[in-house]
């Protein structure tokens, strides 16, 4: 196959993916979970493994290790388990929903649809080039109408796209470097309701409060891999912070006549709110050692800096309200990972891995629309050579975020929510391809 027809394949595959975003939807707000590889493993020794060519995401100096043209196609459905249980102290239990019923728990539960694809091709001995498109930043979630908690979130979706063009070179037989243009598509979209009956009087519908809108963003990633033996290897990357400066209308709907002449004289009606996302740098470190020509075991350190995220959260706290957004005051995370791979037989590789990620958040940062916590996560797979030039893999990982607890008090418009996410978690299966030209 001639170069021309493998990057026009190669591009009919990227327009499929951009043609169809959810599949690049997330459903955490960092996912490590970019390829089969990275599912199978939790991840472990990302930067160091170098095996296919999602490489050039988890490090693209890897790249140069391959030594053909590689496609490498993922699908992967993904489950989120999300139901929070109110306690006593909820006060949105008296904000009544528009029927006269009270307020429910919350269950933001779902199957998502997610994937990628990376193209890696070696120029020369110690030249190699590639292109991948991914989604490893974004949250999307949903709630019930009626929810105690729809005065802070009815659907919150924050989603980055990636598209990565990136190149690699080989220094001598033990250091490669390589780079990335990280060029982010961000996609927001929130729905609040808005409380026209804070009295609980009657039977008063909810108005609404909606933002959207989409921007694109650019960073980069960069680098290094360290081969001292044929069989041990150390990676490291830095990828950059990736700055979304939304633009959106505040697009209110169904508001009673007093709460609307209200925020209009306080200059809130179809304002336009500048809300400004900082995707955050990080920072990995990874090792990779074959025991024997069965045995291989892997790891990773790594850094997210979250102190500097931004604001995402929109609502109606109270008829004195003066701004719609909330800043996110997050702290940085850190990342630690293990696994083992180990080679049943030629054509089988057989992999197992486990990882921790500690929390950005305190349970009284912990909202609605980003609930998120600590987790861990346990990955397992196989890949199959089916032909010399063709694998198949198949990965599963269950990431354990496990009881977050929630306490957000903004006001007589949304009441106090206080509660439990109870047992949340989230699970991948991984279905891919890797071809070799």
């Amino acid at each position: 196959m001639n170069i021309f027809k493998k990057m026009t394949f190669l591009l009919m595959g990227l327009l499929l993916l951009m043609a169809m975003p959810a599949l690049t939807w997330a459903g955490g707000l960092y996912l490590y979970e970019v390829a089969p590889s990275e599912v199978r493993t939790a991840s472990a020794g990302m930067a160091a493994r170098a095996q296919d060519a999602s490489t050039l995401f988890t490090n693209p100096a890897g790249m140069t290790r391959l030594k053909q043209p590689q496609v490498l196609f993922g699908a992967q459905p993904l489950y989120i388990d999300l139901n929070f249980e109110d306690d006593s102290s909820t006060s949105a239990h008296n904000l009544r929903q528009p029927d006269g019923s009270g307020a429910d728990d919350g269950d933001a539960s779902a199957w998502l649809p997610t994937g990628s694809t990376y193209y890696v091709h070696p120029v020369t001995s110690q030249l190699s080039l590639g292109i991948g498109v991914l989604g490893y930043f974004g949250l999307a979630l949903k709630y019930d109408d009626g929810w105690v908690g729809r005065y802070y979130a009815k659907e919150a979706r924050l989603q980055g796209m990636t598209i990565m063009p990136a190149a690699a070179y080989r220094v001598n037989d033990w250091l490669s470097f390589g780079a990335g243009l990280n060029a982010m598509y961000g996609m927001l979209k929130e729905k609040v309701a808005v409380n026209n009956n804070p009295l609980g009087l009657g039977n008063v519908p909810d108005g609404e409060l909606e933002v959207k809108d989409n921007e694109w963003g650019f960073g980069f990633l960069a680098g290094v891999l360290v081969e001292p033996t044929q069989h041990t290897r150390f990676g490291a990357t830095y990828l950059s912070k990736t700055r979304l400066d939304f633009k959106a209308k505040a697009d209110f709907s169904d508001l009673r006549p007093a709460l609307e002449k209200i925020l209009g004289r306080r200059g809130l009606m179809d304002t336009d709110l500048n809300m400004r996302v900082n995707v955050p740098q990080a920072v990995m470190l990874s090792a990779y050692h074959e025991i024997n020509d069965r045995w291989a075991v892997m790891g990773n350190l790594g850094w997210q800096d979250w102190s500097d995220f931004g604001s995402i959260e929109v609502g109606v706290s109270s008829a004195d309200t003066g701004t719609l957004t909330a800043d996110m005051h997050y702290k940085d995370t850190w990342h630690a990972a293990l696994g083992v791979q180990y080679k049943a037989s030629e054509p089988l590789l057989l992999s197992l891995g486990v990882a921790y990620d500690s929390s950005m958040m305190g349970d009284g940062q912990r909202s609605p629309s980003v609930p998120s916590g600590l987790a861990w996560r346990f990955g397992t797979g196989a890949e199959y050579k089916v032909k010399k030039n063709l694998d198949v893999s198949l990965a599963y990982e269950f990431l354990w975020a496990g009881d977050m607890a929630m306490d957000q008090n903004r006001g007589p418009l949304a009441g106090r929510v206080s509660g439990e996410y109870s047992n949340t978690s989230m699970q991948f299966i991984n279905l891919a391809l890797n071809w070799r030209f």
